[in-house]
């Protein structure tokens, strides 16, 4: 294990969320402990409560897969979570980092031929490239931004999200999955030490180290020029990198929300023709 006290950050926080009745466990009298006590934790999980106290201090380094399991079932944790648990737990050295993340060249002729919103993102969910649709479904969808900060921090991306605390707690939940166990590279300790600093909702969600699949889904945004669209959100694993993702938002066929789409693709179009062309007269 290259950090136990990550596992025992990550068991102490799922600890907390687990209400006692859920566990079995029949409550008498008042609690000053949120969510498990670490000798029910232990028993539950059959395992003894000096052991289990050891893991939380980060003072044994080799828990067995079948004790992860047991305390996964304990926790109540899904299969998302159980992988992380493992991985916390897993005897394998850091991952390097690259320095900058370069998008491969057929990807980003891809993304230009695109005639949806699409754009590709690291695994700390900065913005490496954008196609004009995906920056005029958003401004903060543009090269160079990071897409929680922009989510966490920016007024102008928070009115475009009429579920807003749905999106953030879901994003946090995958960028911490996105980011992998074990400790971030510099500068991804950077944006969570900001994070953590600027937003309290970050420092919540945070600190309960949920994690989440990473996986497309449906979302609402109330676009300023088009109105209501009711997207999906497919991320498609781009090879030979270290962890990007390409992002396509599209729509069901023959909704309103297609037809608004092809509306903004056409503002897009009109914008980026040549001034002669758009006023040239008639012969």
């Amino acid at each position: 294990m290259s950090d136990p006290r990550l596992l025992g950050d990550y068991l102490r926080a799922r600890r907390a969320q687990v209400r006692p009745e859920d566990a079995g466990v029949v409550v008498t009298g008042v609690r000053r402990t949120p969510g498990l006590r670490r000798e029910e934790v232990a028993t539950l999980a059959g395992i003894s409560a000096d052991y289990y106290l050891r893991l939380e201090q980060g003072r044994d380094r080799n828990p067995s897969a079948q004790v992860l399991d047991a305390l996964a079932r304990v926790l109540r944790l899904d299969a998302t979570a159980v992988e992380y648990l493992h991985g916390l737990a897993a005897d394998a050295p850091s991952r390097p980092r690259p320095t900058r993340d370069a998008v491969p060249t057929g990807t980003a002729q891809l993304l230009a031929a695109l005639d949806l919103p699409a754009f590709v993102e690291s695994r700390r969910f900065d913005v490496l490239a954008a196609n004009p649709l995906a920056t005029a479904l958003s401004p903060s969808i543009t090269a160079g931004e990071n897409r929680l900060r922009s989510v966490l921090l920016d007024p102008a991306e928070q009115a475009l999200l009429p579920d807003w605390d749905w999106a953030v707690s879901g994003m946090i939940a995958s960028f911490r999955t996105s980011l992998g166990p074990g400790r971030p590279d510099p500068e991804t300790a950077r944006l969570i030490d900001e994070l953590t600093t600027r937003s309290e909702v970050f420092r919540e969600h945070w600190s309960r180290h949920d994690v989440q699949p990473l996986e497309g889904g449906g979302f609402t945004m109330e676009h300023p020029a088009v109105g209501r669209l009711d997207l999906r959100r497919e991320k498609l694993g781009v090879g030979g990198t270290d962890g990007q993702v390409l992002v396509v938002y599209h729509a069901d066929p023959g909704t309103r929300t297609a037809e608004r789409l092809a509306l903004l693709g056409s503002l897009v179009a009109a914008d980026q023709t040549p001034a002669a062309l758009k006023s040239s007269p008639s012969t």
